[in-house]
């Protein structure tokens, strides 16, 4: 039933609308038939009354070719005789005059049982159509009959229900129209604020600073249109002021990670040239210390890179521009394979290129790194033995740059999170097996600062990273 319904509010309303008319005017219509049907045999039965049995009775004096007095009776009056359940005389007056009733079998039979109580009656007769009958006693012993057409009352009551068809299906077209304009008018409220959620949807409210001013115009309360939107102006007014505090707080944590980042590349470095020094020097020194100085330039090691992603990220995050040079991606590709077969040689690295070299616009050093961090990623997350390809090819407007594994793959419900800082596919994972939580981050920072895109489809047996850069052109 409900697919039958229109869809839009609007429709609903203008469909309940003509569905309430037309059930009225199909009560109106049944009302009145029914009320000129009885008015039109009411007035059939009151002439049946003033004519009583006087043309039957006229019949049986009356000479056979006149058939009795016509004068005063309407033209279709019938007139019978019945002595002893036989029919004498029949006749029906014509507009010249009366003729004789040629009445069948089966008439007969129906009019000769007739009750002489004086009760007017409806009969088919199948010579003469439907006839309104009153059967009365005679003087002589004898029943006599008298019977009005009823062609004429059912052709009034057939043009009457023709006219209100007519009546009603133009009320219910008018109605239509009228009421798809009024509906329109009365539910522009609520399209304002319809239209002024679909343009807070095309808003950028997943990061960065946001201007929310979009506001609903209609907020009158005496109005539900102007409750709604009201209530949905003082939500949009909460959510800017939640998305002003989250945009506050990650302005002050990116500032915190590149100011921590800044300071602290230089004691790490102090750190790791004196542990090199004592590393270095001849004098002898017991086997545990050298093994906590080696531990010591091995994790302040580590801590530098992690301090040098974390301050790329925060570069890229507060919008300085890249280089801007003309890059080979085919080279960086050949290169960074051979890099990787040398750092994982236990893996089957495969290299797909085209005919011709694809380049974009972009930073070297950028793109190599990105290029790295995702066969680094493929080579650390999958097992020895596994084939992992790098493809890259030319596709209308932009060139693209596919990393594949034959892996586990990764879980569905961790595929939106790989992107995100310090975000580990495997969270028990050490971080002597695993590496910062950045490399992925990093990627997706580096492709956004391109102008590229770049996402995951994973499943058993197939892991695939898409990257696409606009070319040269764009």
């Amino acid at each position: 039933m409900s697919r039958l319904l229109p869809r839009t509010l609007r429709g609903r309303l203008v469909a309940g609308v003509l569905a309430l008319l037309a059930l009225a005017c199909v009560a109106v219509g049944v009302a009145t038939s029914f009320a000129m049907d009885r008015f039109l045999m009411g007035r059939v039965d009151q002439q049946l009354a003033t004519i009583g049995g006087r043309y039957a009775a006229s019949l049986e004096h009356g000479d056979d070719r006149s058939g009795g007095d016509t004068r005063s009776q309407a033209p279709g009056t019938l007139g019978v005789r019945l002595a002893g359940g036989v029919i004498t005389q029949g006749a029906v007056v014509t507009p010249y005059d009366d003729d004789r009733a040629r009445l069948a079998g089966g008439d007969q039979a129906v009019l000769a049982a007739l009750p002489a109580d004086g009760v007017p009656r409806t009969v088919s007769l199948s010579s003469l159509h439907e006839y309104r009958v009153v059967a009365v006693p005679g003087r002589d012993g004898d029943v006599l009959i008298t019977g009005l057409p009823l062609h004429e009352a059912e052709e009034t009551l057939r043009r009457m229900q023709v006219f209100e068809v007519f009546m009603f299906g133009a009320a219910l077209a008018v109605t239509g129209v009228a009421g798809a304009v009024w509906v329109r008018l009365a539910l522009r409220p609520l399209e304002r604020v319809a239209a002024t959620a679909r343009r807070v949807t095309r808003l950028p409210l997943a990061s960065g600073e946001v201007a929310l001013t979009e506001r609903v115009p209609d907020t009158d309360p005496r109005t539900e249109a102007g409750q709604v939107g009201a209530a949905f102006n003082s939500m949009l007014g909460h959510v800017e002021a939640a998305l002003a505090r989250r945009y506050a707080v990650e302005q002050r944590l990116r500032a915190f990670a590149a100011d921590a980042s800044h300071e602290l590349r230089t004691p790490l470095a102090a750190i790791r040239g004196h542990t090199e020094l004592a590393l270095r020097g001849a004098e002898p020194m017991p086997e545990g210390v050298r093994h906590a100085l080696d531990r010591i330039d091995a994790e302040s090691g580590r801590m530098s890179e992690l301090v040098a992603d974390l301050l790329l990220l925060a570069r890229l995050d507060a919008g300085r521009p890249l280089a801007r040079d003309e890059v080979d991606l085919t080279k960086l590709a050949i290169e960074s394979v051979g890099d990787a077969r040398v750092a994982a040689p236990a893996h089957r690295w495969r290299l797909e290129l085209p005919e011709e070299p694809v380049t974009v616009q972009g930073d070297p050093s950028r793109l190599r790194q990105v290029i790295t961090n995702l066969l680094t990623n493929a080579g650390t997350h999958t097992p020895e033995g596994t084939a992992i390809t790098l493809t890259v090819r030319q596709a209308p407007g932009a060139a693209e740059l596919t990393v594949a594994d034959g892996g586990p793959g990764i879980p569905a419900d961790m595929q939106e999170e790989i992107f995100e800082r310090f975000s580990r596919v495997d969270k028990g994972r050490s971080r002597a097996s695993g590496g910062t939580g950045l490399g992925l981050a990093i990627v997706k920072a580096v492709v956004a600062a391109h102008g590229g895109t770049i996402g995951v489809e994973s499943r058993p047996g197939r892991t695939a990273f898409h990257l696409r850069l606009p070319d040269l052109g764009q």
